[in-house]
């Protein structure tokens, strides 16, 4: 079965990211000012801008598609979950991962650059993109 790399891309984000997606908006919505705003006070943790957190989600997203096209049968079975009920995709990611250590170890790798920015930019557990810790 051939599947388009935008299909691929929806599965993958949407099991692996779909909280980054919306963290980064939300991000950049509060983080979104005016010209005329006041300049970012100095004790804020630095590199934690829109921009920042969009840079890392980009490389976040670019390393998991190279792990993907590099991991066939691994390409495969997040593609094969499109269109799948949010409940049964999170039950097979969860068997999936589950009997696939080594695959669950990389991919949280290939994803620890976005855990560090949410935690380096005082992201709490709470906050919608808050389970990776």
């Amino acid at each position: 079965m051939l599947n388009s790399a935008p299909m691929v891309r929806r599965a993958v984000a949407g099991v692996l990211g779909a909280g980054a997606v919306s963290g980064a908006v939300l991000f950049g919505v509060l983080g979104a000012a005016p010209a005329s705003a006041q300049p970012v006070p100095q004790n804020d943790p630095p590199n934690c801008t829109a921009a920042d957190f969009a840079g890392v989600a980009s490389g976040v997203s670019a390393a998991t598609s190279a792990y993907l096209f590099t991991h066939p049968e691994v390409n495969t079975f997040f593609s094969n979950l499109h269109g799948a009920p949010r409940a049964q995709i999170d039950a097979e990611v969860a068997e999936y991962l589950a009997s696939h250590p080594q695959v669950e170890a990389e991919l949280k790798g290939v994803r620890q650059p976005l855990a560090d920015i949410k935690h380096r930019c005082g992201f709490t557990p709470t906050d919608p993109d808050g389970p990776d810790f």
